[in-house]
């Protein structure tokens, strides 16, 4: 299993910051587990440190790892030597991944997208302003990986690394650090859109029109190519999570045309 770069790892244990806490913790470590961020096979860390990590209580924690622990993504073994372990199921992963789509909301999904195209635009047209072409050595590489790749894995992985490499370029400290944090959250789910040959040849012209436009230092032009960029991506994920069915993990919560949660779900979350 190809591993990320060291930083992307010690986003994993960083904490959560949203107030449903079983479900951002499940996705967090879940996702982790399917880009490859934690191995098979790897322990993670003792319960109080982890909880301690993520900034949730140990009750939360144990509650998640008990929902990972359904979905086979952990196993937990006690006495001496014992703990939390990393296991990849041999199921496909994008079944995990389509039940793992389920849980979230139209909403949320939106909310998501606004938030990466703008983190996405922004470092996009901070490169244009600040990068010589010699800088965009690491953008036309990912671009040229992204094109070859054959598997979904390797697809999402490579699309998350070349945003990370856009907010390098911007030279921004934060910019990078918030695309890795990023990925984390919706690397994987990405593997579902990208697994379509047509999706994939669509974000490879996009990302060489991106690439163009911080070369020529057209920054308002680099800034909407890349928030288009990643909103197409997210509209088609969405069209994905309303065609989904209900999948063996029970039923979702209700949502009304605009993709608003009902508001049992919103109770639930507000009290978590």
């Amino acid at each position: 299993m190809t591993r990320d770069k060291p930083g992307a790892r010690r986003v994993v244990f960083t904490p959560v910051d949203t107030l449903a806490r079983v479900d951002a913790v499940v996705r967090r470590l879940g996702d982790a587990i399917d880009l490859g961020l934690l191995a098979d096979g790897e322990q993670l860390p003792g319960e109080t440190d982890l909880a301690a990590q993520l900034g949730v209580s140990t009750v939360t924690l144990r509650e998640a790892l008990m929902a990972l622990r359904q979905q086979g993504l952990v196993t937990t073994r006690r006495g001496r030597g014992g703990g939390s372990f990393v296991t990849v199921p041999d199921g496909p992963a994008e079944d995990r991944l389509l039940a793992r789509l389920s849980d979230w909301s139209t909403e949320e999904l939106r909310d998501l997208a606004d938030h990466w195209a703008a983190v996405s635009g922004t470092a996009a047209r901070l490169a244009a302003q600040r990068t010589e072409p010699g800088d965009l050595q690491p953008l036309h590489r990912s671009l040229g990986e992204l094109v070859d790749a054959e598997d979904s894995g390797a697809r999402g992985r490579i699309f998350g690394r070349f945003h990370v490499e856009l907010a390098a370029a911007a030279q921004s400290a934060r910019l990078t650090r918030e695309e890795v944090t990023l990925q984390t959250e919706v690397g994987a789910l990405l593997r579902l859109v990208l697994r379509e040959d047509g999706h994939l040849k669509d974000m490879a012209d996009r990302h060489r029109a991106v690439i163009s436009a911080v070369h020529d230092g057209a920054d308002d032009r680099a800034r909407a190519l890349a928030e288009q960029c990643v909103q197409a991506s997210m509209a088609r994920l969405i069209e994905l999570r309303l065609g989904s069915g209900d999948g063996a993990r029970g039923p979702r919560p209700k949502e009304g045309p605009d993709g608003q949660q009902s508001p049992s779900r919103k109770r639930r979350i507000s009290s978590t």
